[in-house]
Order: structure tokens, then sequence, then C-alpha cells
């Protein structure tokens, strides 16, 4: 078990203050950031990574979508096309799920 940086896992603003307010409890990054187990903070508040697992685009659903902050698996999908350049919807792009949960 590692303590990490926020900012690593979390990497805007808007996803560390919806983690702190309940609406953000995992995201899912092109690379694995964290183990099971591992703790991060922000403003004071700890929180637990409970699960790591590989996934794939086509895999992720509305619900995943509305966990990382967003209304819908489509608006989830226009976000990533906005904040990253050249990024194109692969459903078979791999991505890694990070699940947390403040403890």
């Amino acid at each position: 078990m590692s303590d990490l940086d926020a900012d690593e896992l979390l990497p805007s603003e808007r996803m560390r203050t919806q983690a702190l307010e309940g609406d953000v409890t995992q995201i899912h990054r092109g690379h694995r950031y964290a183990d099971e187990g591992d703790t991060f903070a922000i403003d004071g508040t700890t929180f637990e990574v409970t699960a790591v697992r590989e996934r794939t685009l086509g895999a992720l659903s509305d619900e995943d979508a509305q966990a990382e902050g967003m209304d819908d698996l489509e608006g989830y999908r226009r976000l990533l096309e906005r904040v990253h350049e050249n990024f194109e919807w692969d459903g078979d792009s791999d991505v890694v799920l990070h699940r947390f949960e403040r403890r």
C-alpha cells in the first residue's frame, strides 16, 4: 500500500472537488496509477482505492460515466474528446478502472 498524490490519479480540479462531494467514486485512465489498498488525500480527507482492473472503453456504461461525475456515457465520450488532443473513441481501447471510497 502506498500514499498517492491525488493530482496524479485525479488530474483535474473538477474531479477532485467532485470526489470530496461524493459525486466521483472512480476514474478510468489509460494506465495503472494505483493498486487496491493505496490511499490519497484531498484537502485532508483520505480516500482508499478499492478496485483496480483492466477494461475496454466499449465495456463502459452510463453507470460508469455517472461514477465519474458525468450525466451519461455520451457526455463522458464528448468530454474525453474535448480534453485529450487527437482522442478517438475506440471500444477496443484498453483503460484501467480505479475505484475509490472515502475512508
